[in-house]
């Protein structure tokens, strides 16, 4: 297992904020179009999806649920999968702020979604670990 250190990522490493702001719904089934889905299949076989709010109309009959006003901050740098501690790094630093986030993880990097009303002071946060912060 390879020795990568968290930190070294957060430095000079690139992160975009999506310019769309999201909502994290309950849903009766996935919704198309949504950033992401998670099937959750304990008892409920509960549907989970991230969509662009703009979005929300046209899914009513499917929504059970939802809380907005959500922005994306996307690691835009390739995060081994062996690394250990980068989410603690993260929701620790974060943490120290107040700020209230959501993981959604892929094969490659990881996403943190952050409500409308914390997204100066996640991206004070990152800029302050040496990350450049750009909007996409």
């Amino acid at each position: 297992m390879a020795n990568h250190n968290p930190r070294d990522y957060f430095r000079n490493g690139t992160v975009y904020v999506w310019k769309e702001t999201f909502a994290v719904v309950k849903a009766k089934r996935p919704l198309s179009g949504s950033f992401a889905i998670v099937h959750d299949r304990k008892e409920t076989n509960e549907i989970t999806a991230v969509i662009d709010q703009t979005k929300l109309e046209a899914h009513k009959e499917d929504i059970i649920e939802f809380d907005g006003d959500w922005k994306i901050i996307t690691f835009d740098m390739i995060l081994p999968l062996d690394m250990v501690g980068w989410l603690a790094e993260i929701t620790d630093e974060f943490a120290e702020e107040g700020i209230s986030i959501l993981v959604l993880s892929s094969y490659s990097t990881d996403h943190v979604l952050v409500q409308s009303y914390d997204l100066k002071k996640a991206i004070k946060k990152l800029e302050s670990l040496g990350s450049r912060v750009t909007e996409k």
